[in-house]
């Protein structure tokens, strides 16, 4: 048997009245605690994953109503079933018991105390009701398969082929401004339904490809700016290289390495929602070499400077 999966709010450590803000900063912390690049536990990428998963959906108005609705469920349940006539019709198989439930409890994604009869209208039962009870038509079941997108993919969205693992090659639209751990819908590309039932639904989870110049953390990017220690020292604007092309940002005077400079909205677009932050991370550096020049006015600033940073 497959293991439960661990509930959203559980894997996040919020309540389930936590606010968006707060479901946001208990995502970065575990995005930061677990990124593979930063943590070389073997179970931290897993962590990562399944902290991404928890995220994508519960950052989602929409789809956090469903999740909160129906559990771990929500993907399979119609999206025309009523929660309240999903409450009673667990409710009643509860009350049921498990034993002997044929054709009641226990079918598919359904959990195993669901009157699938009351939920769904007796589409299995056919037109003669209870009386009448048989399963007819098996519709096909949900299938899942991930597809790894760089960075740049993710972020303006746009066509990809992929190969499944039986071979079918097909088109995906990638919406802009996915996340790691998002699912994207295929409808009725799932497995085959029986006796002429539809077929089920592919879901694919994104996985978001490390990159050598962005760190993702749910919509958010992380870059580094390298700055010189004039810039740095004095101030100046400067040129940053966003996925979606370059953008300018205002090093404030007495700046050193380690601030972020917030670009605000220049992060992940959202689909529904607002989009995403840039971070940009300030790293100062000095030439390699330096001139007779620089050399000369580098050490008149040694000279004349009571600066001290290891001084408590």
């Amino acid at each position: 048997m497959m293991p439960p999966r661990r509930d959203f709010y559980e894997i996040l450590g919020v309540p389930r009245g936590a606010s968006q803000d707060e479901i946001q900063r208990a995502y970065r912390k575990l995005a930061r605690d677990n990124h593979p690049d930063v943590n070389k536990d073997p179970a931290a990428e897993d962590r990562f994953k399944e902290a991404s998963e928890a995220y994508s959906v519960l950052s989602d108005p929409a789809t956090r109503r469903r999740y909160d609705a129906f559990g771990a469920d929500f993907r399979q349940v119609p999206d025309d079933v009523d929660p309240e006539t999903w409450a009673r019709a667990r409710g009643r198989g509860a009350r049921q018991g498990r034993a002997g439930q044929a054709g009641t409890g226990g079918f598919g994604g359904f959990g195993q105390d669901v009157d699938l009869d009351d939920l769904l209208g007796g589409i299995f039962t056919g037109r003669g009701g209870r009386a009448g009870r048989g399963w007819g038509p098996i519709p096909g079941a949900d299938q899942e398969a991930e597809i790894e997108l760089t960075v740049e993919e993710a972020y303006h969205g746009g066509r990809r082929s992929i190969t499944l693992g039986d071979s079918r090659r097909l088109d995906v639209e990638i919406p802009a401004g996915v996340t790691d751990g998002q699912r994207i819908r295929l409808a009725g590309q799932g497995g085959r339904g029986g006796d002429g039932a539809p077929a089920g639904d592919l879901y694919l989870i994104v996985r978001i490809a490390p990159h050598p110049r962005y760190r993702v953390e749910g919509r958010d990017i992380y870059v580094h700016l390298p700055v010189t220690p004039w810039e740095a020292a004095l101030g100046a604007p400067v040129v940053v290289e966003t996925p979606g092309g370059e953008a300018k940002v205002k090093v404030p005077a007495g700046t050193s390495s380690g601030r972020r400079l917030r670009l605000r909205g220049r992060g992940m677009p959202g689909a529904r929602g607002k989009p995403g932050d840039l971070y940009a991370e300030v790293r100062i550096m000095v030439p390699p070499q330096l001139s007779e020049e620089e050399r000369r006015l580098f050490e008149q600033l040694a000279a004349v400077s009571t600066f001290d940073p290891r001084r408590r």
